[in-house]
C-alpha cells in the first residue's frame, strides 16, 4: 500500500503513524494535520475491520491454574521458615491450584492480534500500569462496531494551525 510521504523519512513516518494510531485507540480521538489524519484513518479503519471480523472468534476453556497466593495489594504472601540448622528465612508461600474459565484465541484472531500490534505501542497510565491498547480493540471497539460495515472513524476539519497554516483536522472513532 502507498503511503503519504509525510515530509519524513519511513522509519520517522511509521513512528508518526503508530504514535497517532496508538493514540486514536487509546483515547477515542487525536487532533492533528489533515495528511496525518487521512492517513491514521486508513490503518485504523483497517484494523478496527479485523477485530470487527474476529469478534467471536474465541472459546472458553476450563484451565488447572497453579499460583502463589497475593494480598490485598496484589503482593505474594511470604511465609517465616525455619531450616534445619535453626536459621529463620522468608520464602514465598505455597502455590494454590484452581480451575478457572478462560478465553482462548482461535489461530486466525491471534494473529489478527499480532498484526494489530505491529501498528500500535505498549503505552503507560498514571499509575505506571501498562494499557492494553491491542486487548482494547478487540475486546471493546470490535465488538461496538459489529454490525457496521464500515466508516468507523470521522475527520472533522478545524482550520489552520497558527505557526505554519498547516490545515488541522480531529480524527475520531465513530
Amino acid at each position: 500500500m502507498a503511503y503519504r510521504k509525510l515530509g519524513r523519512k519511513a522509519d520517522q513516518r511509521k513512528a508518526i503513524l503508530r504514535s497517532l494510531t496508538t493514540g486514536l485507540l487509546e483515547n477515542g480521538r487525536i487532533v492533528t494535520t489533515e495528511a496525518r489524519a487521512k492517513e491514521v484513518q486508513s490503518i485504523v479503519e483497517r484494523l478496527i475491520s479485523s477485530a470487527v471480523k474476529e469478534a467471536d472468534n474465541f472459546e472458553s476453556k476450563q484451565v488447572k491454574v497453579s499460583k502463589v497466593p497475593v494480598d490485598s495489594k496484589g503482593r505474594k504472601l511470604t511465609v517465616v521458615v525455619t531450616s534445619k540448622n535453626g536459621r529463620k528465612f522468608t520464602k514465598f508461600a505455597d502455590r494454590v491450584t484452581s480451575t478457572e474459565l478462560v478465553r482462548v484465541d482461535k489461530p486466525s484472531r491471534l494473529a489478527a492480534r499480532k498484526r494489530a500490534s505491529e501498528w500500535v505501542y505498549k503505552t503507560k497510565n498514571a499509575n505506571g500500569e501498562e494499557n492494553r491498547v491491542v486487548n482494547k480493540l478487540f475486546d471493546e471497539i470490535g465488538p461496538k462496531y459489529k454490525d457496521r460495515k464500515g466508516g468507523y472513524t470521522r475527520i472533522y476539519k478545524t482550520g489552520t494551525r497558527r505557526g505554519d497554516a498547516a490545515s488541522m483536522a480531529i480524527l475520531e472513532l465513530a
